[in-house]
C-alpha cells in the first residue's frame, strides 16, 4: 500500500506539482485555525510529496517563524524541529534529506509550536496515516501529547497532515502505536477529524 501510494504521487507531473503548492496557499489563508499561528513546523518536499516550498515563502514574506524537522543526534527515532530562514545552513541527514545543521540556540520546544505540519504517504476517512516507515512522526506526536508548558498546563502544536488529494483512502491499517491527525489539509480542503483534537 506504501509503494502504491508513493508511486501515485510520483507520477503527478511537475506542472500539477507545481499548481498543488500554490493551490495549497490559498487553502491556507482561508482557515481560521491558522490566523494566529507565529511559530510553525513544516518539511521539504521529498519523494513526490506535496510541494511545500510556496507555502514557506508565504510565511516567510508574513514573518511567520518556520521549523524544519532534524533527526535527533541522541535520541534515535526522534525529531528536533530548528528555525529556518533564507540564510540557514544546510546539510543532508542520513536519508538524503536537507535539514538545518545543528545549533542549540535554533530549536523550538513542541510546546511552543503553533502548527505542526507531518508529511504522509496516505491518509483514510478516519484520520489514520501512513507515513514512510520510520516511526519519526508517531513518536514525536506520541510526546507531543503530554508536552506541558511552564504553568503545568498542556500545551501542543496544531498537527495537520499534509497531502495530495490522490493521496486519501477509504480505510488504513493501524497499530496501537499510530497516532491519527486531528486535521489532513490537501489543496482542495481541509478534512477535520473531532474525534482526535
Amino acid at each position: 500500500m506504501r509503494q502504491t501510494f508513493r508511486e501515485r504521487r510520483r507520477a503527478l507531473s511537475t506542472a500539477q506539482q507545481k499548481e498543488a503548492a500554490l493551490t495549497l496557499v490559498e487553502q491556507f489563508k482561508q482557515h481560521e485555525l491558522f490566523a494566529n499561528a507565529q511559530h510553525i513546523a513544516i518539511y521539504l518536499t521529498n519523494d513526490g510529496e506535496l510541494d511545500t516550498q510556496a507555502l514557506i515563502q508565504y510565511f516567510w514574506e508574513r514573518e511567520i517563524a518556520v521549523y524544519l524537522p532534524v533527526l535527533h543526534p541522541f535520541s534515535d527515532g526522534h525529531l528536533l524541529f530548528l528555525r529556518y530562514t533564507p540564510d540557514s545552513a544546510m546539510r543532508p541527514n542520513a536519508y538524503g534529506i536537507l535539514e538545518p545543521q545543528l545549533d542549540c540556540r535554533q530549536i523550538c520546544p513542541l510546546r511552543d509550536l503553533d502548527v505542526l505540519f507531518t508529511p504522509l504517504v496516505a491518509f483514510d476517512e478516519g484520520g489514520n496515516r501512513l507515513g514512510m516507515g520510520g516511526g519519526f512522526y508517531d513518536r514525536t506526536l506520541a510526546f507531543s501529547a503530554i508536552t506541558k508548558s511552564e504553568s503545568g498546563d498542556v500545551k501542543r502544536p496544531i498537527i495537520v497532515g499534509l497531502a495530495h488529494d490522490i493521496q486519501k483512502c477509504l480505510s488504513l491499517p493501524t497499530q496501537a502505536w499510530d497516532i491519527p491527525l486531528p486535521y489532513i489539509l490537501t489543496p482542495t480542503k481541509l478534512y477535520q477529524f473531532t474525534d482526535h483534537k
